[in-house]
């Protein structure tokens, strides 16, 4: 069973029993809603540009408004909590665990710290503890590229007799094509935000390369490639199929994705959210080699490899769906078999406009968010609670507020909006903060009280909606 099972087993009775190592959250100001954030002394991380935007939303909603209150626990979360920042080899160096699990994962701690990187032009602490997350994933790639979550430094991880090249370094090794895709993401954001180019040393091209390496190992053309897992579990998406290779594949030019941003494994080893998540972050890593590297090469590599993924998904990654027309599906495998759902863990189908992966006023993204938000999808479920997208990672009845945030975030109209931010106020339980997952006719059964990925993530949709459409949060 992995970490986050476990967790979850232990969370799902009471919502409210927290894990041994979790922190304390005091109450602070005074008001209608006291604070909930862990009291100053005990916080990781203080920013003065994230405290004056605290300020600046409770300015514009009102201090004893929950919705200014629900903003100003979760957007400073990931500081309050998660980061470990210190400076290594003269360079920022930055370790960040998702909450109530001790590690970092290369997904979680580039999507934790996202909704910052506006702010760090104007920060020069904040500047720096972003640098420092860019610079310790460049190492963590460089220790194994198939890897999902770290260990701070060599240690032991209860996955250890896992069958696949376990590393001391390594928390878990499930190969997942998005742990490589979120990495280049938060370096190009980083670059664009604040002009900063002292992350882009050897180091870290080395870095790209390596993932360009395994990128084509994965399109396993001619072999399945070095990279095998196998798991003791009675959990079955836990483990994969086909003696740890998965199900077969047709080599037709998409990346093989042995498991889904959830941990669990794929069904259909080509992964397509996370194909897409692929061009973009090659693409990506191109303009970087261009305009700041000066590298041809890399420039050439990572062009010709998003070129022929990107060619691979129009003619294998949409097909037509009985009630939706064509769509894009979750998964498939090459031979046009193909899995019709979605998963609330990013990248999934309804997050890639978000990612920047396709427009949302694509009309190939518009009949896939129908599908997706519909009784069509096995993991869309509607109660007393809300109504949204859930993942085989829970089970059934289980609502993501990270799905309510995508579904709001890549909204083209305002009901979408206001509707998510009221249904994500309303089903915190009273906590302050946002969960995994929640019970769609009970909030009060949630999973993991202490996920930092979504408490910022919240933060950024209510930040996003204040700079494009301020006045729909006063709606809500």
């Amino acid at each position: 069973m992995s970490t986050r099972r476990k967790f979850i087993r232990n969370s799902m009775v009471a919502g409210a029993a927290l894990t041994a190592g979790i922190p304390s959250f005091a109450t602070g100001s005074a008001g209608k809603w006291p604070s909930v954030r862990p009291a100053a002394r005990l916080r990781k991380f203080r920013s003065k540009a994230v405290e004056e935007t605290i300020k600046e939303i409770e300015s514009f909603l009102g201090a004893d408004n929950e919705l200014a209150w629900l903003f100003s626990n979760c957007f400073p979360n990931t500081l309050d909590t998660t980061v470990n920042f210190s400076e290594k080899e003269g360079r920022p160096d930055t370790f960040v665990i998702t909450g109530d699990i001790n590690a970092m994962w290369l997904r979680d701690s580039s999507a934790q710290v996202w909704p910052y990187v506006p702010l760090a032009s104007r920060d020069p602490q904040l500047k720096d503890l972003i640098a420092g997350v860019v610079n310790r994933q460049v190492k963590c790639i460089h220790i194994d590229p198939y890897a999902n979550a770290f260990n701070d430094g060599p240690g032991q991880s209860e996955w250890m007799n896992d069958l696949t090249d376990m590393k001391p370094e390594l928390h878990e090794r499930k190969w997942e094509i998005d742990s490589l895709c979120y990495p280049v993401r938060l370096a190009h954001g980083y670059w664009k935000a604040t002009g900063d180019t002292s992350v882009f040393d050897a180091s870290w091209s080395s870095a790209m390369r390596l993932i360009i390496k395994t990128f084509r190992e994965q399109q396993r053309k001619e072999s399945p490639g070095p990279y095998k897992f196998q798991r003791v579990t009675g959990w079955q998406t836990d483990t994969v199929a086909g003696a740890g290779y998965g199900n077969p594949v047709n080599p037709v030019g998409l990346i093989v994705s042995i498991f889904r941003p959830s941990d669990d494994a794929t069904t259909w080893p080509f992964l397509v959210p996370s194909n897409y998540f692929a061009v973009s972050a090659l693409r990506k890593m191109g303009e970087i080699a261009a305009d700041v590297t000066r590298d041809e090469v890399l420039l050439a590599d990572a062009t010709v490899l998003a070129d022929e993924v990107d060619a691979a998904l129009g003619k294998y990654a949409r097909t037509i769906h009985p009630e939706h027309g064509e769509i894009i599906p979750y998964e498939t495998d090459g031979y046009y078999n193909y899995n019709f759902m979605d998963d609330a863990n990013v990248p999934s189908l309804l997050s890639m406009p978000y990612l920047g992966t396709i427009d949302r006023s694509d009309p190939l993204y518009l009949r896939t968010r129908k599908f997706v938000l519909s009784k069509s999808n096995p993991y869309y479920f509607s109660g007393i609670s809300g109504h949204g997208v859930g993942s085989p990672h829970t089970g059934l009845g289980r609502i993501w507020p990270i799905a309510i945030i995508m579904k709001a975030l890549t909204a083209s109209n305002n009901h979408d909006i206001i509707t998510s931010l009221r249904m994500l106020k309303s089903t915190h339980a009273a906590t302050g903060f946002m969960h995994e997952s929640f019970m769609k006719d009970d909030p009060s059964k949630f999973t993991r009280k202490w996920f930092a990925w979504a408490n910022t993530l919240f933060g950024e949709l209510v930040l996003d909606t204040y700079k494009r459409q301020p006045e729909l949060l006063k709606e809500v």
